[in-house]
């Protein structure tokens, strides 16, 4: 591009690169070595963060007690002498834990139990022992809530079966006793 345009004919010229006359729309200007040019990125100035009032911000550690985490129930871990909630930090330290069941455990008959039973009632009345079949399904939530050092946190654990709620008071105890 930095050739004439062979086309032009006459004094108008366009494009970059060309001699006497005004610079293209886009291209940087050599006004000032070292100044920034119309569209062209600048260096920002490096990032201080800061409080208000001008206030450096102090650096940020790692939390204390940090290590592998001792316990987890759904998003509540304990770490150290620490709780790691996603609402904050809280004292391990003086907690107080609660565990509702909100689940339930129904017993059903399959559908195959009673096609079977339909089935096999030709011969001798065998099918009617299908009726005896049952299915257990689970449904629900265990909630778990904790709170320490003002602050309050709860979550909800999916219930897979019906000893879900004996796990969970079984981890909730432990995290008691680490409290004392």
């Amino acid at each position: 591009m930095s050739e004439p345009n062979p086309y032009a004919e006459g004094e108008y010229k366009w494009g970059p690169g060309q001699q006497g006359g005004t610079p293209a729309y886009g291209y940087p200007q050599d006004a000032a070595p070292g100044a920034p040019a119309y569209g062209y990125p600048q260096t920002p100035p490096p990032y201080q963060p800061t409080l208000p009032g001008g206030v450096p911000v102090p650096p940020q550690h790692a939390p204390a007690g940090g290590g592998a985490p001792v316990l987890s129930l759904g998003d509540i871990t304990v770490v150290g002498d620490q709780i790691i909630t996603p609402a904050g930090n809280m004292p391990l330290k003086g907690a107080v834990w609660n565990a509702m069941d909100m689940s339930r455990t129904e017993e059903k008959m399959p559908t195959v139990a009673i096609v079977l039973a339909v089935i096999f009632f030709i011969f001798c009345l065998l099918g009617l022992l299908f009726l005896l079949m049952k299915e257990k399904t689970t449904t629900g939530f265990i909630q778990v809530t904790v709170t320490s050092g003002g602050r309050h946190h709860s979550t909800m654990i999916p219930a897979t079966g019906p000893d879900t709620f004996q796990w969970v008071m079984g981890q909730l105890n432990y995290a008691r006793s680490l409290s004392m």
